[in-house]
């Protein structure tokens, strides 16, 4: 069965995602990634079913996870944040330890998109994705381009493709 037929199965349903900013300066009121995930999943049929804003420290990263994968319905979980290379970027570090399945194409994708916006500068960022407990885990950098561009870019054309796929048999 080919990506188009797969495509069709899948559907065009609503998908259940959790947003989770990760972030040692937002507030709930200034995170305008949240905003922007909440507004663009809610025009096209999707639901939010939860979000979390935390530091991005290890153990708030593993718990949020851990937490987020037991809510029903939740096929997405969209951590923004914590990415880069600083000594205080540890979101990456957690995600990939816990990732049963990975989708590398997510990262290089984002970060050839991602160079021809920003350059050679693109390497530093350590978008990830991948499955943890049947439910897609994407890891994108905290700033507003970069989740534009993650989620308008790979994440949506694919949703319903991907959602379908963590639970088929």
């Amino acid at each position: 069965m080919g990506t188009a037929e797969h495509r069709e199965k899948a559907g065009h349903g609503p998908v259940t995602i959790a947003i989770v900013t990760v972030s040692d300066t937002r507030t709930p009121e200034t995170d305008e990634n949240r905003k922007y995930i909440e507004r663009r999943m809610t025009e096209l049929g999707h639901v939010v079913a939860a979000y979390r804003l935390i530091k991005d420290e290890p153990d708030q990263v593993a718990a949020a996870l851990n937490e987020l994968v037991t809510l029903p319905d939740v096929r997405l979980i969209l951590f923004n944040g914590g990415t880069g290379i600083s000594p205080r970027d540890t979101t990456f570090d957690v995600i990939s330890r816990m990732l049963e399945k990975t989708l590398p194409g997510f990262g290089e994708l984002f970060r050839m998109l991602s160079y021809q916006e920003v350059g050679a500068a693109a390497m530093l960022s350590r978008a990830t994705a991948g499955v943890y407990k049947k439910t897609l885990v994407f890891s994108t950098p905290g700033s507003p381009n970069a989740v534009q561009v993650a989620l308008e870019k790979l994440i949506l054309p694919e949703i319903n493709h991907l959602a379908w796929e963590v639970v088929r048999k």
